[in-house]
């Protein structure tokens, strides 16, 4: 297995830990009860941590499609360079960064480092016309 797919595969368990992370942390605002029922009473918006994970579980459910589409047009295409591994390793420590920032309430922080990942998709994307 590439490191692009080896990457993908730790980035979907990265998918999952903000799940369970946010799972929880609205749970301990809301209560387990809440969480247990059907949940169709309206109820305030999450503040704090379990606010800030969530906005940052949303983030990431939305970078995650271009981020797979990228490996695996690397991996259809055969085109592993140094290039896609390092786009590869970009997002995924990038999105680690950019989560604990984001629930430890660092926005300025949080913001640049948003790019990063963002950029480790470009590069993956260009790989290929760079080859």
């Amino acid at each position: 297995m590439t490191i692009e797919l080896t990457l993908l595969s730790a980035s979907v368990v990265l998918g999952i830990a903000h799940i369970v992370a946010f799972s929880h942390l609205q749970s301990w605002q809301r209560g387990y009860r809440w969480t247990a029922s059907s949940r169709e009473q309206v109820v305030e918006p999450l503040s704090g941590a379990a606010g800030r994970m969530e906005r940052a579980l949303r983030n990431f459910l939305e970078t995650f499609p271009f981020f797979a589409t990228a490996v695996l047009l690397a991996h259809v295409t055969n085109t592993h360079s140094a290039v896609t591994v390092c786009g590869a390793h970009l997002y995924f420590w990038g999105r680690i960064v950019y989560a604990v920032l984001y629930v430890a309430n660092y926005p300025l922080a949080r913001s640049l480092v948003w790019n990063i990942p963002t950029g480790g998709i470009a590069l993956m994307l260009a790989a290929p016309f760079l080859a």
